[in-house]
């Protein structure tokens, strides 16, 4: 294994889990001013339609999609500028 990639695995977790607690974030504040509600609908939330459930898991999925390339790929810069050499 090449040192850069074995120096990015814990990079890469440590990063991960801060990327989904700032993407939960994000979608929060997205949510109140898309929605304008303090919170997403459940999607067993029986007085929710469709689209409100729907519309809900498309945009926590793209934010936390951007905000996971975004994290994985500055990981990944670092390592490279760390080591010389990038991860992977």
């Amino acid at each position: 294994m090449k040192a850069s990639k074995a120096a990015y695995k814990p990079v890469g977790m440590a990063m991960g889990i801060l990327g989904g607690v700032l993407a939960g974030a994000v979608f929060k504040q997205a949510w109140k001013r898309l929605a304008h509600e303090d919170s997403a609908p459940d999607a067993t939330d029986e007085f929710r339609s469709w689209r409100e459930v729907l519309a809900a898991a498309v945009v926590q999925g793209a934010i936390f999609a951007g905000v996971k390339a975004a994290v994985d790929r500055g990981g990944a810069t670092a390592i490279r500028r760390l080591t010389g050499n990038w991860p992977g």
